[in-house]
């Protein structure tokens, strides 16, 4: 029987592995993280992350061909094929702090495989690493060999988050790259005979190792990149008077362009998409690549601008002040379906409420109020450490409430502003919300949910992003 160990029991590293448990049954899968919490939850029944349909799955694998364990070094020791899926954060010191990746744990995991292993072994890159890290983790693993030979793989993710078990079970594409050795085919092969049991074959590419490294920072790039394109026209449209909506349809109606990534919101989030255009960044300037650096990071400023035009257009409505003024935040999450918080719009923009002294109070239906705490007190970066890694901080705010419900959340609030598109937010009772607000009433639409129209009959002053502005916003300047 074939057995593979999965280091790292993350976002990326639970949600694969089941996936590979379920449609694989003759292989046996192993998920190991030191962290007793996080492997304790994975084995009972209330699951560390949100992710639609992956309760099912484990249910349906765990204990009989897939297995959550701390004992790290006895599966690492046992397994034929070893995905290491371990944080890759971004350096907040030392050379590259702020844009290159810090490899301390996916170092560590490769030495400790170097230590346990009595077998060859195929090693798989999981996790989101910069160029040439395989070439780095090449050589830990064959200088301290004792004989044994080790071949790596980069095997990037493409996964979305509250689509994660959907694009596992029918994926785009799935990347491959290794070697172009003899060694190196053959571990290739051995690891797209796995994704070949449900996987069409015209769907695996293989490439070098190199490409495939880059293949990921580079879609990823391209997807923020189209996010800060509509946004970018978003202020235009605000400007002007045109409608982002049209024109994003209108756009989108090109063949060569296509639909997706072309809704205006407050800005992307994730874990991925900053860190992974940071370290596309830090690479072209490693290589003298000035000029495309200066390109990519115009996507990270255009997104750091839409949240801070969110942030000054509330404020500016308000006549100029929040302080004091209660603020109802609909939705934490970066997106809907996910209970993920990493990088979220929502976190600068309550940090800047915040700074003007606004009382906020938070609903979202999955994240938790220890969370959304951690997330307001922690320094940028320090979320992608393990927890136990982490600053433990003094309480974020006693600025912050959380409320049960939307309606909970808005009583009594001079605004309500909302970060995340939660299917529920939709279908809100919007008459009921405007009764318990103060007056006058404002809605501040980031992610372009409400029917601004409606909204408007019922007597609220509405800022929905890149449409035409509420006369009201109009006579209320927004400073820079």
């Amino acid at each position: 029987m074939v057995k593979i160990c999965c280091i790292g029991a993350g976002y990326v590293g639970g949600p694969t592995m089941a996936v590979i448990a379920l449609k694989c049954p003759t292989i046996e899968v192993a998920v190991v993280d030191i962290s007793v919490p996080k492997i304790l939850a994975w084995n009972s029944d209330q699951l560390p992350i949100y992710e639609p349909g992956l309760d099912e799955v484990v249910k349906q694998c765990r204990g009989k061909n897939l297995f959550f364990s701390t004992d790290v070094e006895r599966h690492v020791s046992e397994a034929d094929i070893i995905f290491v899926s371990v944080n890759t954060p971004t350096k907040t010191r030392g050379l590259g702090a702020g844009k290159a990746a810090d490899l301390t744990y996916w170092e560590s995991a490769a030495r400790m495989i170097a230590d346990v292993s009595k077998t060859d072994k195929i090693v798989v890159e999981k996790s989101t690493v910069p160029v040439k890290t395989a070439e780095a983790i090449e050589k830990i693993l064959t200088h301290n060999s004792k004989g044994i030979k080790y071949q790596i793989l980069s095997n990037p993710e493409f996964l979305a988050e509250g689509t994660a078990i959907k694009d596992l079970f029918n994926p785009d594409r799935v990347l491959i790259g290794g070697r172009e050795t003899p060694d190196g085919l053959k571990a290739i092969q051995a690891l797209k005979s796995v994704y070949a049991q449900w996987v069409p074959e015209e769907r695996i590419l293989t490439t070098n190792l190199w490409s495939a490294e880059l293949s990921k920072l580079a879609a990823n790039a391209f997807l923020a990149q189209r996010i800060s394109s509509i946004n970018a026209m978003s202020a235009l449209c605000e400007a002007t008077g045109a409608d982002v909506s049209q024109v994003s349809h209108a756009v989108g109606k090109d063949t060569r362009i296509g639909p997706k990534f072309l809704n205006a919101s407050v800005g992307f989030g994730g874990s991925c998409f900053q860190k992974d255009i940071l370290n596309l960044i830090y690479i072209c300037e490693c290589n003298g690549l000035n000029e495309v650096a200066g390109y990519w990071k115009q996507v990270i400023k255009v997104n750091d601008y839409q949240k801070n035009r969110f942030v000054n257009r509330v404020v500016s409505s308000m006549f100029n002040t929040v302080s004091g003024k209660k603020i109802a935040i609909l939705g934490f999450a970066f997106k809907k379906d996910t209970g993920d918080t990493r990088e979220t719009p929502a976190i600068d923009v309550c940090k800047g409420l915040l700074g003007d002294k606004a009382k906020l109070s938070v609903y979202d239906p999955q994240v938790t109020e220890d969370q959304i705490q951690r997330d307001l007190s922690m320094n940028k970066f320090d979320w992608d450490h393990p927890i136990h890694l982490q600053p433990v901080s003094p309480t974020a705010a006693k600025e912050v409430s959380f409320a049960w419900d939307p309606y909970e959340a808005t009583k009594d609030a001079h605004g309500v502003c909302i970060l995340t598109e939660w299917d529920e937010f939709k279908t809100l009772d919007f008459q009921r919300i405007f009764k318990q607000m103060q007056k006058p009433a404002f809605v501040f639409d980031g992610r372009n949910v409400v029917d601004v129209q409606k909204l408007r009959e019922i007597g609220f002053i509405v800022y929905s992003i890149g449409k035409p502005l509420d006369p009201w916003l109009k006579d209320m300047p927004v400073m820079a």
